[in-house]
């Protein structure tokens, strides 16, 4: 079928600043443009630096939320 949208999964949990992000940086740039990462992480940190990391690299922060303790955000790749 075309015109479905990637979405992998990275987990994340048990890794502390700055490794979430650090890894989010490494699977983001190995995806197309439009498809989804969704990162599951217990680093508290993380409420700020991903959201940050997707402003200033041109992401799309889709949704964030909580699931047992743990933050999940849903990220759409962006042009960069």
């Amino acid at each position: 079928m075309s015109g479905l949208i990637g979405l992998i999964e990275l987990d994340a949990t048990g890794l502390l600043c700055p490794l979430p992000v650090l890894k989010l940086q490494k699977m983001i740039k190995s995806i197309k443009e439009k498809e989804r990462i969704k990162l599951i992480t217990d680093d508290p940190a993380a409420v700020v630096d991903v959201p940050h990391f997707c402003n200033e690299q041109g992401h799309h922060l889709i949704e964030i939320s909580d699931q047992n303790g743990c933050a999940l955000f849903l990220i759409e790749r962006g042009k960069n």
